[in-house]
């Protein structure tokens, strides 16, 4: 099967020499732009979404990145090492078979180059057969592990996914197509295996199948950056929202929040939401923690100016001055 070569790049829209900073920017207003809650379409906005943070995932990963850059323009040949994820198959160790994910956020050019190895999880070996006697003896089906892109709603309420398994059928060569259902349970964490019993490779000799695993990588939101089981989101504010306070929207897991912000409030300032993160177990949440950044208007009118500078010349105020 032909893999398309995905251009990271590309689907940013940015350059290949872009910085980090450059990258993550990029991605935000992507991010924003295009998610499934904001987006007019959902359906095409959902796919994009998704490639979007596929693209982010390996440009935002130093090491993924160099590996990315690394393949340059014989990605597609043999000694490129683009080949399809291969291992043992059946309780053949001579034979390889190929195997590819559908409906797991990730494509198959990402499952090739950064997914999750196929790592066997024979309970007797790496071949069945027979013993010394004639007799024959039975081998478990190995594992096979995947990858799948959770988003952070779906961290919190659990959701049931439909993931396609496509292979080759180890006795007739013949494509095979499976559609399995996924429950993705609330509280999820980052790196997690989530496991479909009896979905691995067939066991011989009355062997039992092996499992699938699918490792979970959370979906990089565009506002929220994940510690643990707490939300952090930059809450942006104007200089005069910051002096003379105000009453602002933030963004949550469940929809807007109504935060009132005190006069004076500085930059780094954080406001924290109980119970408005991630899920910590026992029916308990982490917070959501707003930290306060001062925006400043990148062009003025020349009344505007004016009135800057009027405040300049009458304010006693000195930043660079410690407090009394």
């Amino acid at each position: 099967m032909s893999v398309e070569y995905k251009d990271y790049y590309s689907v940013l829209g940015v350059a290949r020499d872009a910085d980090a900073e450059a990258i993550q920017k990029a991605f935000r207003k992507l991010a924003r732009q295009f998610h499934p809650d904001v987006a007019k379409n959902k359906k095409t906005a959902e796919a994009k979404f998704k490639e979007i943070n596929e693209a982010n995932e390996v440009l935002g990963d130093p090491e993924k990145r160099k590996k990315y850059d690394e393949l340059g323009a014989n990605w597609n040949e043999p000694e490129g090492g683009a080949r399809g994820r291969r291992g043992g198959f059946d309780g053949d160790p001579g034979r390889e078979a190929e195997y590819h994910f559908e409906g797991t956020g990730f494509s198959d050019f990402f499952e090739q180059f950064f997914g999750s190895q196929n790592r066997a999880r024979a309970a007797y070996g790496s071949g069945g057969g027979q013993g010394h006697n004639g007799m024959s003896f039975a081998r478990d089906g190995q594992d096979i592990v995947g990858d799948i892109l959770v988003t952070l709603e779906e961290v919190l309420a659990g959701s049931t996914r439909t993931i396609k398994l496509r292979r080759t059928d180890s006795q007739t060569e013949e494509p095979v197509v499976q559609t399995l259902r996924v429950k993705i349970p609330p509280g999820v964490r980052e790196a997690q295996m989530v496991r479909v019993l009896g979905k691995g490779h067939e066991g011989t000799g009355g062997g039992h199948p092996g499992n699938l695993y699918l490792r979970v990588a959370f979906s990089k939101h565009p506002d929220f950056e994940v510690r643990d089981t707490n939300l952090y989101l930059n809450l942006n504010l104007a200089p005069w929202e910051a002096v003379v306070g105000a009453a602002v929207n933030i963004p949550t897991l469940e929809g807007a929040a109504s935060l009132k912000i005190p006069p004076g409030t500085i930059a780094g300032r954080a406001f924290r939401l109980r119970g408005k993160g991630l899920p910590a177990g026992k029916g308990k949440r982490g917070d959501l923690h707003a930290v306060v950044v001062i925006q400043v208007p990148e062009q003025t009118t020349p009344e505007q100016k004016a009135l800057w500078e009027q405040l300049a010349r009458t304010s006693g105020f000195n930043p660079r001055q410690e407090s009394p």
